[in-house]
């Protein structure tokens, strides 16, 4: 048995409550509660969503930057984080068209944009950056990613060759995309695109129907969106020569990920292999005996490419137990423990701590269920 053992803390946000960040600091206090020897890491990790820049940027090296861009709502300005290494340029989408920048009484994905993110791509290009780390979670929008392509330099036309106006569901009423305008820089770039969604721009399982009730859409909205983008899908295929539409993740984002691989001919990653790869997980899991990890909720769809997902499969093929301290988790913590799960879990709305006790004090509660779970762990002999 080594002393002090090295572990590895590496939680995605508790949303609403704690940025990722955050939530490893509470969890090292908790660790060392536990085991005071310990030597710690910390890698707070994203999806691709909210957070994607706090983490990715200090770990790179990184400075923040700010641009004046489009917001999600026509005529809305915001001020637009982004990042910049010295060779690359980290765009977080919902800081330029995220749901959180639109009032909820305003909510309408037929009319919101993605402009602002290709405003922050602009942003990146001019700084003579050609490498491009995008995360796409958390919009507010549903519009295939026209808007992005608008602020390209990409024009898409009606019958009469009249511009369309921005939004999703203008593009019901799309006869040509223009792509002669198309920044020549975007030629000479390389996109990766960070999104735990895989599906596909229309259809049931679509953007539109899928996604579009959260952003605003009722039933008939939602409609209208999936014939608008049905329709868009058919153009891409015949400028770009394939069904982009048909591709895993093009329905991410309202459609984002597809206007990303036409215009960019981006790549599209498992959000949390995009930050596990930039922020050098890989190395500092072969130097580990544990890995410490959590959310602010754990459940069936944290099996399918959640960030917990991808940390659990990395360091079991490493055999490095995994410990995970969550917000509350669906079917109870057995359905997630044992060979083929977590080494441990623990859940902050337990024990006597109400859900809204763990939200209102999180960092307490996370801190003392780590110094819980992990002298549970210890004491039983499993380490």
């Amino acid at each position: 048995m080594r002393s002090p053992r090295r572990v590895l803390i590496a939680p995605d946000s508790f949303k609403g409550t704690l940025s990722a960040g955050e939530a490893a600091d509470a969890m090292r206090r908790g660790l060392l509660r536990a085991l005071p020897g310990a030597v710690t890491e910390l890698i707070p990790v994203s999806d691709g969503g909210e957070g994607f820049l706090d983490v990715l940027v200090p770990r790179l090296g990184g400075e923040f930057r700010t641009a004046d861009v489009s917001g999600p709502l026509p005529g809305q300005r915001v001020t637009g984080r982004w990042g910049a290494t010295q060779k690359l340029a980290i765009v977080e989408s919902a800081a330029a068209s995220g749901l959180m920048l639109i009032p909820e009484g305003k909510r309408d994905p037929r009319v919101t944009t993605t402009f602002g993110v290709g405003e922050l791509i602009r942003s990146g290009l001019d700084a003579g950056l050609r490498r491009f780390l995008i995360g796409i979670g958390g919009t507010g929008t549903n519009d295939g990613g026209a808007g992005l392509a608008r602020a390209l330099g990409v024009r898409f036309l009606d019958r009469s060759g009249k511009v369309l106006p921005p939004g999703g569901g203008a593009l019901e009423h799309l006869e040509r995309i223009d792509i002669s305008g198309l920044d020549r820089r975007i030629g000479e770039s390389m996109f990766t695109v960070a999104s735990d969604v895989t599906n596909p721009l229309t259809g049931p399982t679509g953007a539109s129907f899928v996604f579009g009730p959260q952003k605003g859409a009722d039933p008939a909205a939602a409609a209208l969106l999936d014939k608008a983008l049905s329709r868009y899908g058919k153009l891409l295929k015949e400028v770009f020569g394939r069904d982009i539409a048909s591709l895993s993740g093009s329905g991410a984002a309202g459609g984002l990920g597809a206007g990303l691989m036409a215009f960019c001919n981006a790549r599209l990653e498992p959000g949390i292999d995009v930050i596990l790869d930039a922020t050098g997980f890989e190395q500092e899991l072969e130097k580990s005996d544990l890995v410490i990890t959590g959310e602010g909720k754990i459940d069936s769809q944290t099996r399918a490419g959640k960030a917990l997902s991808g940390i659990l499969r990395r360091a079991r093929a490493k055999n490095v137990p995994v410990v995970a301290v969550v917000g509350s988790a669906e079917g109870g913590p057995a359905s997630y423990t044992g060979s083929e799960g977590f080494a441990a879990l623990g859940v902050m709305a337990s024990g006597g701590t109400t859900p809204e006790e763990a939200m209102r004090d999180a960092a307490r509660v996370l801190e003392e269920r780590t110094a819980g779970i992990m002298a549970t762990y210890l004491h039983g002999g499993t380490w």
